[in-house]
């Protein structure tokens, strides 16, 4: 099983990128964020051509998120049961195969003193609780997505100058190891020691070409499944084309799947 996460930035802006590298990849399952479209004005049809299945939350303007899938997708849910999170369209989960995926766009928390910045915090805490009211870390669950936060001074281009910024200021790096405590994996540094390796660059300064980028786009699972996994990687030549979204998709693959998920 492959499957990979991308914000797209727009994927009506970038509907022909994404299908031409999942006709090169071919991933079972491709995880969106940023998609800016309501649920009517997402190419669905688009991906259904190429084979797939797909799930989607999405709103005019901003955010947005999307499942997409070559298997049956089930127990769709959006959002978060009980908790409203201000009309953003952020998290969408289901079930593909036996692996129970959840797709998460985190908000970018715009300046550490801001509402914005503690509606991320809160948004994390609520994506744990999400956690654990309806899971639990033994089962087969794959989380991904744009997680806005880069975890490590590895994850960083320039540690100390980033340390307190947004993306990596501590509150937001503690809340996220302790989402991550939960019971998951960072399935890329399974693979990867090395540092400068990232998924998102400015679009300003020329920062791709200095390589002044944050890893923020992640691929976790669950201990289960990420003892399955074989590879995990990042496309970072899809940063270099023409009108690229300032993401590049992640993606990891797995031998097998593990038991059933409940």
């Amino acid at each position: 099983m492959k499957i990979a996460t991308w914000n797209v930035n727009s994927i009506r802006v970038r509907l022909e990128t994404v299908r031409d590298w999942m006709a090169r990849l071919r991933p079972d399952v491709l995880c969106l964020q940023e998609i800016k479209a309501t649920d009517d004005q997402f190419p669905a049809s688009a991906f259904e051509e190429l084979g797939y299945q797909v799930a989607v939350s999405g709103e005019k303007t901003y955010n947005g998120v999307a499942i997409v899938a070559r298997s049956e997708l089930s127990s769709v849910l959006i959002g978060f049961p009980d908790y409203d999170a201000a009309g953003q369209r952020r998290i969408i989960a289901a079930t593909v195969g036996r692996i129970r995926v959840v797709n998460a766009y985190i908000p970018n928390g715009y300046q550490p003193d801001s509402l914005k910045f503690a509606y991320k915090l809160e948004f994390i805490r609520e994506l744990r609780r999400y956690l654990e009211n309806l899971h639990t870390p033994t089962e087969p669950i794959i989380l991904v997505g744009d997680f806005n936060i880069a975890p490590e001074a590895r994850d960083v281009y320039d540690p100390d100058a980033m340390d307190g910024q947004i993306g990596y200021h501590p509150a937001e790096r503690t809340a996220l190891a302790e989402l991550k405590a939960w019971g998951f994996e960072d399935v890329f540094r399974r693979h990867h020691d090395e540092a400068g390796l990232f998924s998102w660059w400015d679009y300003r300064a020329g920062a791709f070409r200095r390589n002044m980028g944050l890893r923020i786009d992640h691929v976790w699972a669950t201990t289960r499944v990420a003892e399955l996994s074989s590879e995990c990687s990042m496309d970072r030549e899809m940063r270099a084309l023409p009108q690229p979204s300032d993401h590049i998709p992640v993606w990891a693959t797995f031998a097998s799947e593990p038991g059933r998920a409940t």
